[in-house]
């Protein structure tokens, strides 16, 4: 599996994370000069290499109409709360009219999503009206559709990261002065792993929030992995510490697969509306959905319904579950998998046309015909699968 693991122990920045991908990436000048031909207005893009603490990264700089960020106003990652403003629709029209493929607008118009609805939670106001202020900036626009497109370019499987370093003491924005994490960070950080740190001033900014929140699938320990590659962005200003977040991407060991598994108990529905849930979720692309009889306390019956899901998609399908089920709570897993090599192939046969899907791998081999199609071949000339599978024999 091929893994990336981001060091968050200097907090996360827009510019910061995608200065340490870029660095990943491995043709640095040709996405340079891709960003800078995607249509973003007034927007110039660089990357210039940076010391910090004797370690050398990448710095990426973002100019909007000659002006740079850090010439606008200042901030520990050189990009900070601007005065400029931005509603959500212009934000929104802005990224339509993007060159990028549509997998990676979505990303980022779902980044965008997170962090409208952290500042919509915070200043108590609707979605649409909300004037982003960091966010709304062109700067921002630039950071954010880095990182969705370098993400989308390095085609990783699964994205980690160590706890957030927030940073700690106060930071002024739009608003006056703030707490450190600001309060749109601290909505988007609910529920990741955070500490302030020891140094007194923004570590993590919503934009980095925002971004961990999205990508990452599991925050904590760097997991076991041969590392291939290592990038440092860089931040503007200088500590004790090195100023800079580490990515690291390399290949996991053991299990070729990883997956989410969502478990919850229900008791109040009956088996037509679980087999109703149960096909909805396998609708939206579960991997697999399955219920277990099971008893609760006072001895009542009940099932135990189970989805197994990509990790990257389990709030996803936590908020299905919510939806389709009457539970109250959900537990989940994070599991390892060992899986089979699948394709499906077409076969020609006495009956015509029927799909085949195939596995193999770990030293076996196997086959077996698509039953959707068995089934329609038995209906029509009255024959039991078991005959059916016979005669293809």
């Amino acid at each position: 599996m091929r893994r990336l693991y981001i060091d968050c122990g200097m907090g996360a920045a827009g510019d910061m994370l995608a200065a340490a991908l870029l660095e990943l990436h491995p043709d640095r000048e040709g996405f340079i000069r891709r960003m800078n031909g995607l249509g973003l207005p007034g927007v110039t893009v660089s990357a210039e290499k940076s010391v910090k603490c004797g370690v050398c990264g990448t710095h990426f700089s973002v100019s909007i109409n000659g002006l740079e960020e850090d010439e606008k106003l200042h901030s520990h990652h050189g990009h900070e709360h601007h005065h400029e403003h931005g509603s959500m629709q212009g934000i929104a029209h802005v990224i339509e009219h993007l060159d990028i493929p549509e997998s990676v607008r979505a990303d980022v118009k779902a980044v965008y999503g997170l962090i409208a609805a952290a500042e919509s939670r915070v200043h108590g106001v609707e979605i649409d009206n909300i004037h982003f202020h960091e966010v709304g900036s062109m700067d921002a626009v630039a950071d954010i559709t880095a990182v969705c497109l370098l993400m989308h370019e390095l085609a990783v499987d699964e994205v980690l990261a160590s706890p957030v370093c927030t940073g700690s003491g106060t930071v002024r924005c739009a608003h006056g002065i703030l707490p450190v994490p600001a309060p749109a960070t601290a909505e988007l950080l609910k529920g990741i792993p955070s500490y302030s740190g020891s140094i007194a001033t923004e570590l993590c900014t919503p934009t980095g929030a925002a971004l961990l929140r999205y990508f990452v699938s599991s925050f904590g320990d760097m997991p076991a992995m041969a590392v291939s590659s290592i990038g440092y962005g860089m931040g503007k200003k200088d500590f004790e510490r090195a100023n800079c977040l580490r990515a690291m991407l390399g290949e996991s060991g053991g299990a070729a697969d990883a997956v989410a598994e969502l478990c919850c108990n229900i008791d109040d529905m009956s088996g037509e509306e679980i087999g109703f849930a149960m096909e909805r979720l396998m609708a939206e692309g579960a991997l697999d959905v399955f219920a277990t009889p099971i008893t609760m306390k006072k001895s009542r019956p009940a099932i135990m319904l189970t989805l197994l899901c990509p990790v990257s998609r389990r709030q996803h399908f936590a908020q299905l579950i919510f939806r389709y089920t009457g539970t109250l709570g959900i537990r989940e897993r994070l599991c390892s998998r060992y899986v089979l090599d699948r394709c499906t192939e077409t076969r020609e046969t006495c009956f015509g046309p029927v799909r085949v899907k195939k596995a193999s791998g770990y030293g076996v081999s196997r086959e077996k015909y698509e039953y959707e199609d068995l089934a329609a071949i038995a209906a029509e000339r009255g024959l039991s699968l078991a005959q059916l599978r016979d005669m293809l024999k």
